[in-house]
């Protein structure tokens, strides 16, 4: 892989921060965008802008082409049977509350859904809103000390109230890669449908929807080199046809009156209102991206940088690093002792290095480790060995302050 090369396609690498070259490690919130991708955004602005699905004119088919062309190249990315089975979505949390709002209309009181420990809240907070409708029971899966599901506890939470098993292919926090198709062969044993939320996955492992066999997955396009603003829904066609509307308007009805709607059909039938065409054409430049690096290369890539970076953290003085799992994802969360997550944070920004402060969207997590928040590193593909010293001397340095 010539790094470099790859480095060149993301013109923000190249600016300063306070005076310092920017070292971006806050890839698991969001990774920076290729030059490409931004082009075509611009291009598409100058030349293609027309709503989609709504003109016979030139520029409505145009646009209607390419953003149908991304659907099909985002099903072909996560090998789903068919296009109809892509939903766009704003992002990874606007999929999951899809889900759980449409397809969690049908739970009743007194049924339960299975979460881990370590899901990000757009995993816990909708279906917590069901209970508005209905007294749904959340029972969570508890992790061992390395900060890898207990599957066998994981298994003994079934019974014949479980309706819904949602979780993480790869946890933000702890960089944990979970064995979803073992955890989504369990459910199913079960007659239990599973919900997995792919958003750290996406960018850095292969997705094989139907390999896992899960009857839904969400990810974001921001996090995969792509726009904002952006995000897929796959769902089991069969369920999809089941489920009720997510939100009423424009695209997706058949026919109106003030009597009576019919809906129109999948994939249309979940995506009201006029969609963001430019930046989902646009993310078909971000898997182009991908696929041209490859996502063997990009995997082996992060993988050699956190076998490099992990013990030189470990051998930082009262360093304590949150994740430690034999299969786990180029994220690393960590604290210093008794400093505060957030101090060190703003000395490594002086420095340069920009890394996520806090308690990550996962604070049940971080009720079990104890803590009120952790710094986190996380890297992406066109990061480097020598971002990663640049990191350890800026702790070193930092604590020499704080310390």
């Amino acid at each position: 892989m010539q790094i470099e090369k790859i480095r060149e396609e993301f013109p923000i690498l190249a600016r300063e921060v306070h005076g310092k070259p920017l070292i971006y490690l806050d890839n698991t919130a969001t990774s920076q965008t290729p030059r490409e991708v931004v082009d075509e955004i611009v291009r598409l602005y100058e030349h293609t802008k027309a709503n989609v699905h709504r003109g016979v004119h030139r520029l409505s088919q145009e646009a209607t082409d390419l953003q149908e062309t991304t659907r099909r190249r985002v099903q072909s990315f996560i090998n789903a049977s068919s296009p109809e089975e892509i939903i766009f979505t704003r992002g990874t949390t606007e999929a999951i509350n899809l889900v759980a709002a449409s397809f969690g209309s049908r739970f009743r009181d007194g049924d339960e859904i299975i979460l881990t420990i370590m899901e990000h809240h757009a995993n816990i907070v909708p279906w917590q809103l069901l209970r508005r409708h209905a007294d749904i029971k959340i029972r969570v899966v508890e992790i061992n000390e390395n900060g890898e599901i207990n599957i066998e506890q994981y298994r003994s939470l079934f019974n014949d109230r479980t309706v819904m098993a949602a979780f993480c292919h790869v946890s933000n926090v702890l960089g944990t890669i979970n064995p979803v198709k073992e955890m989504t062969a369990i459910a199913h044993s079960h007659g239990v449908p599973v919900l997995v939320d792919g958003a750290q996955a996406s960018p850095h492992i292969k997705i094989d929807v139907q390999d896992i066999d899960c009857d839904f997955y969400a990810f974001s396009s921001h996090k995969m080199y792509g726009p904002t603003g952006v995000g897929v829904l796959y769902g089991r066609r069969r369920l999809l046809e089941e489920m009720p509307p997510y939100q009423g308007g424009g695209e997706m009805i058949k026919h109106v009156t003030f009597e009576h709607t019919t809906f129109a059909d999948l994939p249309f039938k979940f995506e009201a209102g006029t969609p963001d065409f430019i930046d989902i054409a646009a993310f078909s430049k971000a898997l182009d991206f991908i696929e041209r690096v490859g996502l063997e290369a990009i995997e082996a890539h992060e993988e050699e940088l956190l076998q490099y970076i992990t013990p030189k953290l470990e051998a930082i003085e009262g360093l304590r690093i949150y994740g430690t799992a034999h299969d786990k994802s180029a994220v690393i969360s960590f604290n210093v002792g008794d400093i505060h997550n957030y101090d060190l944070g703003m000395l490594l920004d002086q420095l340069g290095v920009a890394v996520r402060t806090g308690h990550h969207c996962a604070q049940p997590l971080m009720a079990h480790f104890g803590v009120p928040g952790m710094v986190r590193a996380s890297f992406a593909v066109y990061n480097t060995r020598e971002e990663a010293d640049a990191l350890i001397s800026a702790i070193n340095r930092s604590l020499q302050i704080l310390r």
